[in-house]
């Protein structure tokens, strides 16, 4: 069967075991001839899943809710890292540090669509209040590129001091610290931050619900594939530097291993039902949900539990 995955960010690792399963053959492995697709921003790459335009997408759990109220017709399959990946990164001589936010009064900074609302949940998480304290947040005034990185084009406009800071994934966080113009401020995964923000999203591999009900079995072949892709990944993160080397810019294409290497201890295909409550929590927070609780099993696809590692 064709398969064809979108997700919203793509020179980075925020997303990146869906591609790498592709290009490393794993799904193919399952009989299964999939492609990948960048779509941006995410609540378009739900909308894509929802008009039956793509079959999965490999995205923010949370950012399903854009095109699916109440998570009718979307089903998370499974996980591709446990825990919300963003950081934030602010210019190196900003008066902010992680023990420090209140340094953030008035700075401008950078964030996707829908993702800025993740950063001001997780800025009340951390008992600041972005809107009293004057902080600006939110995209950039010019839409970035057609097939360039937010988050690479965000770590750009620091460098060239048109922002003083951005909300987005460790490719840029690791462009811009190396450069020497940023610093981390927020990185809630491993520590430095509000840690009730962990759950509050993390990548997931979703598709619709017609899927899962008519053809169950390339569902199960999709998360044996994601399975395998993290195995695989953990054992040799030196093959994230091949596919890097096909798809990205030499300079992102040589960060791109290591990068996976230090998200490795993240690397799992489960999806917890503490990992549901946090993301009830934080939608509800944002509005993207309302109403009573929905039951775990009707947002997990739980059936493929079995092939999680």
């Amino acid at each position: 069967m064709a398969l064809k995955i979108c997700y919203s960010d793509f020179v980075s690792n925020s997303f990146f075991p869906a591609i790498a399963a592709v290009e490393l053959g794993f799904f193919e492995e399952e009989d299964i001839d999939a492609e990948h697709e960048l779509i941006f921003p995410a609540p378009k790459a739900a909308e894509a899943l929802r008009e039956g335009d793509v079959d999965m997408i490999a995205g923010s759990a949370h950012s399903m809710l854009w095109a699916f109220p109440r998570w009718r017709g979307v089903r998370l399959l499974c996980s591709l890292s446990q825990g919300i990946f963003f950081f934030l990164v602010m210019r190196a001589d900003a008066p902010v540090t992680a023990d420090n936010l209140a340094g953030l009064k008035g700075m401008r900074i950078r964030s996707a669509p829908d993702v800025d609302r993740l950063l001001k949940a997780t800025l009340r998480a951390a008992g600041i209040d972005p809107d009293k304290e004057g902080i600006e947040i939110g995209p950039p005034k010019k839409p970035v590129p057609k097939g360039t990185s937010f988050g690479v084009a965000s770590a750009q406009a620091l460098i060239n001091g048109e922002i003083d800071g951005f909300w987005a994934n460790a490719m840029a966080t690791e462009l811009a610290v190396r450069e020497g113009i940023g610093k981390v401020v927020l990185d809630i995964r491993r520590g430095i931050g509000p840690q009730a923000a962990f759950n509050f999203t993390q990548p997931t591999l979703a598709t619709h619900a017609g899927l899962v009900e008519e053809q169950p079995e390339i569902c199960a072949a999709a998360v044996r594939a994601m399975s395998a892709t993290l195995e695989a990944l953990k054992e040799d993160p030196s093959l994230a530097a091949k596919v890097g080397e096909k798809l990205f810019p030499p300079k992102e294409a040589a960060l791109i291993a290591g990068l996976i290497e230090r998200d490795l201890p993240f690397y799992s295909t489960r999806i917890t039902e503490e990992f549901v409550a946090g993301l009830d929590g934080y939608t509800r927070e944002v509005g993207l949900l309302d109403g009573d609780p929905v039951p775990y099993d009707n947002i997990v696809a739980t059936e493929f539990s079995e092939y999680w590692t």
